[in-house]
């Protein structure tokens, strides 16, 4: 399972791999996955779960991971795992994950994926890790006094989870890139040194616009400023009515100038599957109100199917468990037979 090696700009390699994924699907591994710090929210859902199931459909090898162990990233304790990481089960077979034909697992049932740390981490150098831009970016966004050695270690670990099935695509927003690099420069580096085992796996740069949340920032699991997959529509409403406009009466979707007013407008026109500025121009005079009403019953006609399913699947734990117990068995088979493979060319155990 190779990579097409070429140093076009990453917006072209989108591009160029989109066709080639539509040409032959099966010659592609996808490996994405979320930390279980909290609610999935409607940021993940376009974002990053429609663009899965979309791979998942064209026939893609998709692969998803509950990356618990990666919670201790930026946080002292692991808060409520079990709970998030049942309600992220829950939200991924609601949206469309099939696990017949997508991968499930979480990150601390499968032991082998972690061994492959040790001799990755010998290919980079601490100057290398501590000059990525997105590890400076989440140390200054930590929610720790001290930032822990698994701050650092953070790109190699997500090398670890990809390169662990032999993952050669990668689903990621433009400030990930420099995480993906730091996987592509292992598995350059293992290769050249022991000899070729792993893909140089490409970024599938996601075209998903940036939804903010409530307050205007960011939508974000720890800000409390999401609308959750799993929310009622009182609740959406409830949440809508309190986001954040501005003054002005008439509404226009205008991202840079207005940009409280403009993700609302944007999550209309995404549920809706219409363009942002036509939406706009149909409210038009009604204000903050319309807009607001637009959004909320826009919201809840999209989720309504999707919280039926989760609700459908709520009833029935056991199913959704015994999902999870056969993905870690397929992840822990796979990353078996990797760990054998990369002990047998460094011609050693460890």
């Amino acid at each position: 399972m190779g990579s097409t090696v070429t140093t076009a700009p990453p917006e072209q390699r989108a591009t160029d791999l989109e066709a080639r994924i539509r040409q032959a699907p099966e010659k592609f591994r996808v490996m994405t996955g979320d930390r279980p710090t909290g609610p999935l929210h409607l940021g993940h859902y376009f974002g990053t779960l429609h663009n899965r199931v979309r791979l998942q459909e064209l026939g893609v090898d998709v692969f998803v991971i509950i990356a618990d162990y990666q919670v201790l990233t930026d946080r002292d304790v692991a808060d409520r795992l079990g709970e998030h990481m049942e309600g992220m089960l829950l939200d991924y077979l609601a949206v469309g994950i099939d696990p017949a034909r997508s991968t499930v697992f979480n990150h601390s049932a499968v032991p082998a994926l972690n061994q492959l740390m040790l001799p990755f981490l010998s290919l980079v150098s601490v100057a290398e890790l501590n000059r990525n831009p997105t590890v400076k970016d989440e140390i200054v966004h930590s929610r720790q006094s001290a930032v822990s050695g698994l701050m650092f270690t953070y790109p190699v670990h997500q090398a670890a989870d990809i390169l662990f099935c032999k993952g050669n695509l990668v689903p990621v927003g433009q400030d990930q890139l420099p995480h993906l690099e730091v996987t592509r420069t292992v598995a350059r580096r293992f290769n050249e040194r022991y000899g070729t085992v792993f893909p140089e796996p490409d970024a599938l740069l996601s075209a998903a616009p940036l939804l903010l949340g409530t307050d205007g920032t960011k939508m974000s699991k720890s800000r409390g400023n999401s609308i959750a997959l799993g929310a009622t529509a009182d609740e959406t409403a409830r949440l809508i009515k309190g986001a954040k406009t501005d003054a002005e009466r008439h509404i226009t979707y205008e991202p840079e100038a207005r940009p409280g007013v403009s993700s609302l407008v944007l999550l209309a026109a995404l549920c809706l599957d219409r363009d942002p500025h036509a939406v706009a121009e149909e409210i038009g005079g009604g204000g903050a109100a319309a807009l607001k009403r637009t959004v909320t019953d826009a919201v809840n006609s999209r989720m309504a199917p999707i919280r039926a399913r989760r609700a459908e699947y709520a009833q029935d734990m056991a199913y959704v468990r015994s999902v999870l117990r056969a993905g870690n068995e397929r992840a822990h088979e796979i990353a078996g037979a990797t760990l054998d493979e990369v002990r047998g060319v460094m011609g050693g155990v460890f």
